[in-house]
């Protein structure tokens, strides 16, 4: 062996030395640096005085304070954010490509009819249904999916309408915080394929899929949820013939109606730039879930369970609910065009207790009915017919989402399985995600102008 290829030969095993020390050092840094940060108070921006299943924020979160880092790259640039305070590592927030605002929030949004919006939407096509008092609106997720936030007022009540399409979750705040209106914006990043939103007020950020601020001045504070369900199309103007509809003159020119993340919503795909801790092997990191959070207890009922039986019945802590399920909602996310996904169904929850009487349902292999008077009823928890006709259930706040998206906050979330006892998530191993580069389809993830 030539004296060269002998030196290499010998410093290979001191380069592959030093990496490992570096790697143990890093990880003891990290280690430290994660158990002496100051305890911050979470509070809750509370913009009414009702406090009700159809009105909960306790996601069973903590935020406490860290340690002065680098903020994110370029951050301070389009920023004003006071980034001395955060409760999320920085090392987790990544750039998902647009630039603030490079996905334009809608601030002053327009309302179509229900007869003019079906002339561009189809019946089974997905709407995230939102509804305060007799207020009740529909929100295209064929828009949604091209502005993610809509600041709106209904029935009075300031409210953001929110989907993250990487991780299809739909969620609605109220944006009122300690008597203060926000308008809330996109930062163009990502954190565990998250969206981050940011208040235009204060310039905080706030993590969509749990409603917390986790960077700036309001670092702790918990956003309100309210109801919002993804629904089909048919089943709105059915139940709500003279709601309003978001409409498409938005001052924006989008292609409404096509999908930008063309095969995502793939069981066997691995979340757009995910990288975080393992997620609970119980369910594949993007199948589909229903999540329910009461009594500080997390339940995920996956939607492959919910079409076999369309009807649960079960307590979550101490609350008595029902989860409905029925088919008919395309997903968002499968083909090119919104209307053309496949069946994924829509699934809602309700309060099992009308008007004092406790109630049990059942799928009687064509409706959903209440075995107590045999009343029939819809995914709105609407009484169609029998005894209970015109009545309606109270709404539980319920996030559709992808496993992963929620599991990485929550993974003690029990997972319900039909037949069987359910699942504690954290005791599943993972199988683990892989960092992709792009859906397939090969579409960029974050289209922006």
């Amino acid at each position: 062996m030539s004296t060269a290829k002998l030196f290499w030969s010998k410093m290979k095993w001191v380069f592959m030395l030093i990496l490992a020390l570096v790697v143990v050092g890093s990880a003891i840094f990290l280690a430290t640096h994660r158990t002496v940060p100051a305890k911050a108070p979470v509070h809750t921006a509370k913009a009414s005085q009702a406090s009700s299943a159809s009105q909960t924020s306790a996601v069973g979160t903590t935020c406490t304070l860290l340690p002065q880092e680098p903020p994110p790259e370029f951050a301070t640039v389009e920023f004003k954010t006071d980034f001395s305070k955060h409760c999320v590592h920085y090392s987790e927030i990544l750039s998902g490509g647009p630039p603030k605002d490079g996905i334009p929030a809608i601030d002053a949004p327009r309302f179509a009819s229900v007869n003019q919006a079906n002339s561009w939407l189809k019946p089974n096509e997905p709407v995230i249904f939102f509804q305060a008092g007799s207020d009740a609106r529909a929100y295209p997720i064929q828009i949604l999916i091209w502005h993610e936030i809509v600041n709106d007022t209904v029935g009075g009540v300031p409210v953001a309408l929110t989907f993250c399409p990487l991780c299809n979750t739909a969620i609605a705040f109220e944006r009122t915080v300690n008597g203060r209106v926000l308008d809330f914006g996109t930062t163009g990043r990502l954190r565990f394929s998250n969206l981050i939103m940011y208040d235009r007020q204060t310039e905080s950020w706030w993590q969509q899929a749990i409603g917390m601020a986790i960077v700036g001045q309001l670092t702790g504070t918990q956003l309100v949820s309210r109801p919002a369900a993804i629904i089909a199309w048919s089943a709105f103007k059915a139940a709500h013939p003279g709601g309003q509809v978001l409409s498409r003159d938005t001052g924006y020119d989008r292609s409404y109606g096509q999908n930008p993340y063309q095969g995502y919503d793939n069981v066997n795909q691995s979340p757009f730039l995910y990288s975080g801790p393992p997620i609970p092997g119980v369910l594949r990191p993007m199948a589909r879930v229903l999540i329910v959070v009461l009594d500080g207890e997390a339940v995920a009922y996956p939607f492959d369970a919910l079409k076999k039986v369309h009807v649960v019945n079960d307590t979550i802590g101490k609350t008595n609910v029902v989860v409905l399920w029925t088919p008919g909602t395309a997903s968002p996310l499968d083909t090119d065009s919104i209307a053309g996904g496949r069946d994924v169904g829509a699934a809602t929850v309700y309060l099992r207790t009308l008007a004092g009487q406790p109630l049990t349902f059942k799928f009687d292999g064509t409706n959903i009915v209440d075995k107590e008077t045999g009343s029939a009823w819809d995914i709105l928890g609407r009484a169609t017919s029998g005894q209970l006709a015109g009545k309606t259930l109270t709404p539980v706040v319920a996030v559709n989402s992808f496993w992963f998206a929620w599991a990485v906050y929550q993974p003690h979330t029990r997972v319900y399985e039909p037949d069987l006892a359910t699942v504690n998530a954290s005791s599943v191993t993972s199988p683990g995600i892989s960092r992709a580069l792009a859906p397939s389809g090969g579409r960029s993830h974050r289209i922006f102008y």
